[in-house]
């Protein structure tokens, strides 16, 4: 059966005949004549190869077919009424939505930590479910399985809505009692360990292999623009573990400024300037375009952006 073929009408006739079980009420119910309800009787009967509806001394009585297709055919319609009806205003405060949000460590540790609390005060009963980047492709986000992705992306899908939370610059993070916060240059950077952080993406992790120095990032590309190396003792996917080591041990971290600024009230530690250039990386929110004219989408990322805003 083709079923760009079949009168999508029937299928309201024959919700309404199951449940009166007379072709005059259904016909009284419809507001159509009871000859014009009986033809949609007979199309049905044709269209399921049924009688759908036999007479017997109790009156019309669903046959075993019917009522196979009765909580069908009613669920059909029901899910069809709720989608062509027009979208009502979304009300955060009273909203009990769960979105979804891959986000890297750098964004939910700087950006989302501050969302959720303002989350906990205007929409309570909102929830927030923050999937790591290795749990996620790009599918996921383009079927919108996944609200929204909130990284540092070198390329998107062309199909994505996309907007930039904010630029961020470079902090190095030492222990106070670390000898080269004396004399913190080039030469006493290089001569010190580091802690190394991901710039992960999207999709399940590999390795690193300290010697492919093209595949570090942005620290190591300006380094190696000044013919330098630096010498990476940890490799880690967690800016809080690089701060907890470089507060703990003689290590140097590395890292965006918003996420050394995490430990800005910390005595133990020392927040410094990188004694080279290294250009601003930018944070960006991600978003299928299935989506993108959501009532509730379009509030959580405006929501967002004022948070970013607010932070920066």
């Amino acid at each position: 059966m083709n079923i760009a073929k079949v009168d999508l009408n029937l299928l309201v006739y024959l919700d309404v005949l199951l449940r009166e079980g007379s072709v005059t009420k259904a016909a009284n119910q419809l507001s159509i004549t009871q000859p014009a309800m009986s033809n949609g009787l007979k199309r049905l009967r044709d269209l399921f190869n049924d009688p759908l509806l036999v007479r017997t001394s109790d009156g019309m009585t669903p046959t075993k077919r019917a009522l196979e297709l009765q909580p069908v055919v009613r669920d059909v319609l029901a899910k069809l009424e709720t989608t062509i009806q027009p979208e009502t205003e979304f009300v955060p405060a009273s909203s009990q939505r769960t979105f979804r949000i891959m986000a890297s460590d750098y964004a939910e540790s700087t950006l989302l930590i501050e969302v959720i609390r303002q989350l906990g005060n205007i929409a309570p009963n909102i929830t927030l479910d923050v999937i790591t980047p290795s749990d996620v492709t790009f599918h996921d986000v383009e079927h919108g399985k996944v609200d929204m992705a909130i990284n540092r992306f070198e390329e998107l899908p062309l199909s994505f809505h996309q907007k930039v939370i904010w630029y961020d610059a470079f902090s190095c993070v030492v222990k106070s009692n670390n000898p080269i916060v004396e004399k913190f240059d080039l030469n006493s950077y290089l001569s010190g360990q580091h802690i190394w952080v991901s710039k992960t993406g999207f999709g399940v992790g590999v390795g690193v292999d300290p010697n492919e120095v093209q595949k570090l990032g942005w620290v190591d590309a300006e380094l190696t623009k000044l013919g330098k190396k630096r010498d990476i003792r940890v490799f880690t996917r967690h800016y809080h573990v690089a701060l907890q080591l470089a507060k703990a041990q003689n290590l140097i971290a590395t890292l965006p400024s918003k996420a050394a600024n995490l430990y800005r009230n910390d005595p133990e530690v020392v927040i410094l300037e990188p004694p080279f250039d290294i250009p601003p990386i930018g944070l960006k929110m991600a978003w299928s375009a299935l989506l993108h004219h959501d009532a509730g989408h379009i509030w959580l990322r405006r929501l967002i952006s004022e948070v970013a805003n607010q932070l920066s």
